[in-house]
């Protein structure tokens, strides 16, 4: 009787120990690690708990990108969670998210808005072209310290495909300052981003004019959009761009392209001049 009464204390103190030390974050629970799962709050996950990352699913290598993790259900009052990356690295955006072990976690509980808690973290992929795999778990709970009543689960592997930085080739006649297609902003953006480009007058004092081309690409090097496809002076442009359109376009979240080219008219042979610059879309 003793000795059971003894084991009974050992046992609860551990469970209060781990649910005070979980409260500041705790790792190694995610499927990577063994999929041990939060079994200090409940020893099954639960199917009610919905825990989702969102982001790009393609990746510059040795880029970092923002992503996000989602939970809705259980109690509902605050959450935790653990995130771990396969080759690349996590970091925290903000105070809510610490890294331990290279791996994820909360600093302290995280109430819900409305029905939903999420995160935001970064992700730095690797110098390899390979494939990446983030793998979570988060736990919803009723915020009493008491572990009974807390329900958790784990979240679908979020795939990561790690590709190539694009190389460009740029002609060595081209003047550096014959023309500017500045980064896009916002970036990583959704829905909507700017595009701004400048066509300079050309260096022996002739007015900068030729027929301008820009156009949106996807990672695979398919066309998504043209923006512009018209002859234009010299000037400084900007033009809008929607992940979405009337015309059925509804791009998925990743890694885009846009590239404006222009005809040189005073060239014999046609010199097309050429610049390309990647931008993120981020759901």
């Amino acid at each position: 009787m003793k000795i059971n009464l003894l084991l009974a204390c050992a046992f609860l103190s551990i469970i209060i120990y781990a649910n005070i030390d979980e409260m500041h974050g705790i790792v190694g629970l995610t499927k990577r690690d063994g999929g041990v799962g939060c079994v200090c709050h409940d020893l099954n996950p639960t199917d009610s708990v919905i825990v989702w990352i969102e982001g790009p699913d393609s990746v510059l290598r040795n880029s970092t990108v923002q992503y996000k993790l989602l939970m809705t259900g259980g109690p509902a009052v605050a959450g935790g969670l653990n995130i771990a990356a396969y080759f690349g690295e996590l970091d925290s955006v903000d105070t809510l998210t610490q890294v331990l072990l290279g791996e994820l976690t909360h600093t302290f509980p995280n109430p819900f808005q409305d029905d939903t808690v999420s995160w935001n973290f970064f992700y730095t992929s690797p110098d390899s072209l390979l494939i990446d795999t983030l793998y979570s778990v988060a736990n919803s709970v009723n915020g009493n310290g008491n572990p009974s009543g807390d329900q958790w689960n784990f979240g679908e592997n979020f795939v990561i495909h790690i590709i190539d930085n694009p190389v460009y080739v740029q002609n060595e006649n081209q003047q550096p300052e014959d023309f500017v297609l500045y980064q896009n902003y916002p970036n990583p953006f959704n829905p909507l981003i700017n595009i701004g480009f400048r066509i300079s007058d050309r260096p022996d004092g002739k007015a900068g004019f030729g027929f301008v081309s820009l156009k949106v690409y996807d990672i695979l090097g398919n066309e998504v959009a043209t923006l512009v496809d018209e002859y234009k002076p010299a000037g400084i442009y900007e033009v809008e761009f929607k992940s979405h359109s009337n015309e059925g376009r509804n791009l998925t979240s990743g890694v885009y392209l846009y590239q404006l080219k222009i005809l040189d008219p005073e060239t014999s042979s046609g010199q097309v001049l050429t610049e390309t610059k990647k931008m993120i879309l981020l759901k």
